[in-house]
């Protein structure tokens, strides 16, 4: 190669040099910035799913105690039941996937069919009835109980298999990002060899051709 042609190359590098460093890095960063917005909504998701998991079984354990209690803890049964309430509403916001909506709205039926026996457990209780209130509450209601607590559970591990491979896929963009980078950094390193190969050439060429003028001289 030429010491013209090694000049026009090194300066051809030394401009897209740079240019293909920020590009790569621009990329990567974006890819990243994507998949750590979808891990942080992963977790968020998975906390939610957790809650509900949580207030199936808050519920139903203050419902227990009221039926135990003459009805002394309805009034934290029903705070129980505001917070799942509010769990449910803060789901159906957050959760919008075929297969989360599909869980979501079997767990809401269930839930509404463990009120509505609920209903008739404190009923009998009003009336003074508490054989009547705990045959509810250990017959039938344990089995809408159970149905709230398996589905709450799949839903939990639904999300927890969500986020897990979300946290994945973040692994993966970034050692892709980290391949990139260095592919660049030694794009560079072979820049800088030919600068400077370019620059000795240039240099012997210039101390051959000073030293050719003393010898004409």
């Amino acid at each position: 190669m030429t010491i013209r042609a090694k000049l026009y190359a090194a300066i051809a590098l030394t401009i897209l040099g740079p240019l293909v460093t920020v590009a790569v890095a621009l990329d990567a960063q974006s890819a990243l910035g994507e998949r750590f917005e979808e891990v942080q909504r992963r977790a968020r998701h998975e906390t939610v799913a957790r809650e509900l998991k949580f207030g199936v079984t808050d519920v139903n354990g203050w419902q227990t105690a009221y039926g135990y209690d003459s009805g002394r803890s309805r009034p934290r049964f029903e705070e129980s039941v505001a917070v799942f309430r509010s769990d449910l509403a803060t789901a159906r916001r957050e959760l919008r996937e075929p297969g989360e909506r599909a869980l979501l709205a079997e767990l809401e039926s269930e839930f509404a069919d463990f009120m509505a026996l609920d209903a008739a457990a404190w009923r009998e209780l009003q009336a003074g009835r508490e054989e009547g209130t705990r045959r509810i509450l250990l017959g039938p209601e344990i089995e809408r109980f159970e149905a709230m607590a398996a589905t709450a559970e799949q839903l939990a591990r639904y999300e927890q298999r969500r986020a897990r491979d979300t946290r994945r896929a973040f692994d993966d963009a970034r050692d892709d990002a980290r391949r990139r980078l260095i592919a660049v950094a030694l794009g560079a390193a072979i820049v800088i060899v030919l600068l400077l190969l370019t620059a000795a050439d240039v240099a012997r060429l210039a101390l051959e051709g000073d030293r050719r003028a003393r010898e004409q001289a």
